[in-house]
């Protein structure tokens, strides 16, 4: 996005009070009862935060749980680089379970500290921190739950309380400095990450994983793959053999497939909301291990296969699972061009529906070009972490469809002629709906936001 649109957006106070995202909001928000409390306008204008960390609207507050190289509570090192990905779990009497990814390359400042029985490959700098905060935010706990990964960047919750981290990479051992293969999923246990280990779980395969959702109800796995060239990723599905779930169950194995829809080989080239493809195939993933030929170019019959550029965020929703196609660029080889998308897949009817439309194509004013990571609030909107150029937000989306600015960053990590602003991630709910929990990706910082949020 031009820092020159959203400059524009900025001293308008960036409410978007009256733009709507093209798209049927409802059908994400039917049958959520918070969905019907949810207000039009969102919560106001931004207010700039004295402390050059945090703008938020009026009557909302921050606090700011970590920051990348301050000490780890645990004692096992610093706070690692990178902040992506996390999840709020429940814990007991009141607590919250965040677990945090840090997407880590070879080149990354603070790499997450080896632990012993928690460390995967020594070569890698990535893996997950996970927090236990009590009922009033404060930090009881931080330490390392998984370390030896590899640019850990999204992931997902499981049904039964862990975390499932996501490697976005195809390197080899030998590669990088690596000693072991990567482009695996790990499952952390944020309560106690000595019951998971560092173990991939390999039959989910290895490719350039971005994040996760499970169906709840049939225990599938679905997968999306943020591949960065042509052909670009796959929207997969994992049949788990042990599909009553629970900790270390997905290490059973199971079959990797990937979605075909019948006649389009490239999503982007769907423009309009609303667009509807019945009779949505999965086929079976010929090697999920990637042994010789990355996933996305094996061989998937003459009827080939559907891949989409930027496949990010991932979810669960009433009977359905959506994903995000952040963008699709033609200059870099997708069939066509927009700014983000988000579908919705309901496996009863076997049915794809693209769902929402962002950007400057549908409306020169709409603050939603590329989205990344996502998740449902409890008020029954959506909220966004944006990953452009210029000033960064997390903007929501009400379910009538209109947007506003939720926060802004201010930790400008360019110059006062140049400034840039780290990107969002990670944002997520506490499971009573009372704080926001947010990523600063750089420099790393994680923030609990609280204020009226049923207003």
């Amino acid at each position: 996005m031009s820092a020159t649109r959203r400059q524009v957006l900025a001293r308008s106070g960036a409410l978007g009070v009256g733009i709507a995202f093209t798209g049927a909001l409802s059908e994400l928000f039917a049958g959520t009862a918070a969905a019907q409390s949810l207000g039009h306008t969102g919560y106001g204008p931004l207010v700039p935060d004295p402390k050059g960390l945090l703008d938020l609207p009026k009557g909302f507050r921050y606090e700011v749980l970590s920051r990348e190289g301050d000490p780890l509570r645990s004692g096992e090192g610093k706070v690692p680089s990178n902040h992506d990905g996390m999840t709020a779990l429940p814990g007991r009497h009141g607590r919250v379970h965040l677990v945090r990814n840090h997407e880590n390359r070879p080149t990354a400042a603070i790499a997450v500290p080896t632990v012993k029985g928690l460390t995967y490959d020594p070569a890698g700098k990535g893996g997950c921190t996970a927090l236990t905060l009590d009922s009033r935010n404060n930090v009881l706990s931080e330490r390392v739950a998984i370390a030896g990964t590899a640019v850990n960047c999204a992931g997902g919750p499981t049904p039964w309380g862990t975390w499932l981290t996501c490697e976005e990479t195809e390197d080899k051992a030998g590669t990088n400095g690596y000693t072991k293969d990567h482009g695996f999923i790990f499952e952390v246990d944020p309560v106690d990450p000595h019951r998971s280990g560092a173990v991939p779980l390999t039959a989910m395969g290895r490719f350039q994983h971005e994040a996760i959702a499970i169906d709840p109800k049939r225990g599938i796995v679905y997968e999306t793959e943020d591949a960065f060239l042509k052909p670009f990723g796959l929207f997969y599905r994992f049949l788990p053999n042990k599909p009553e779930g629970g900790l270390g169950s997905l290490r059973a194995g199971g079959r990797l497939q990937a979605m075909r829809v019948p006649g389009v080989p490239d999503l982007s080239v769907v423009q309009e909301t609303g667009a509807c493809f019945e009779g949505v195939e999965w086929v079976d993933v010929p090697d999920p291990l990637a042994t010789e030929t990355p996933v996305r170019l094996q061989d998937f019959g003459p009827k080939g296969i559907t891949h989409a550029q930027k496949l990010e965020g991932c979810y669960w929703g009433g009977k359905s699972v959506y994903f995000v196609s952040s963008f699709a660029h033609s200059a870099e080889g997708s069939a066509a061009d927009h700014f983000g998308q988000i579908w919705r897949y309901d496996p009863s009817e076997r049915r794809l529906t693209l769902v929402i439309v962002f950007g400057p194509d549908t409306d020169v004013q709409l603050p939603g070009e590329s989205p990344d990571n996502i998740c449902l609030a409890p008020s029954g909107g959506l909220m966004v972490c944006e990953d452009g150029n210029g000033a960064q937000h997390v903007f929501g989306v009400t379910r009538h469809g209109e947007v506003y600015a939720m926060a802004r960053g201010r930790q400008n990590i360019g110059t006062p002629e140049a400034p840039e602003w780290g990107e969002f991630a990670g944002v997520t709910f506490s499971p009573d709906g009372q704080t926001m929990y947010v990523n600063c990706y750089t420099p790393g910082t994680t923030f609990a936001v609280t204020g009226p949020w049923r207003r």
